[in-house]
């Protein structure tokens, strides 16, 4: 089980994007995700006729490590880690390590 999913509202704990927050987009592999908003650079593009497409330069959102981010909490307002919990009936569930609260399925 994934501990941060796609749709999570994450913080950026270290790196040029330090405090800044997003949502996951897309995982790219077990250890990278594309978060909305972080971690843009400046790619320069040539013009390809033939697809429609003009040159220049275009802002594009890189992945970034997860362990430069630590999922939002919204109740205190702070990073917080993610612990697994396993109910009565056997299903896992996500919980925030400092308070112990279920984190919502986006």
């Amino acid at each position: 089980m994934n501990k941060l999913r796609k749709g999570d509202e994450i913080i950026v704990i270290t790196g040029r994007d330090k405090g800044k927050r997003g949502t996951i987009t897309l995982r790219q592999d077990d250890s990278h995700l594309v978060i909305d908003g972080i971690n843009m650079v400046k790619k320069h593009t040539k013009p390809n006729p033939m697809a429609g497409t003009t040159g220049g330069i275009v802002d594009k959102t890189m992945p970034i490590h997860q362990s430069n981010v630590a999922i939002y909490n919204a109740t205190t307002g702070k990073a917080d880690r993610v612990g697994i919990k396993i109910n009565s009936d056997g299903s896992k569930v996500r919980i925030f390590k400092s308070s112990g609260e279920v984190i919502k399925v986006a």
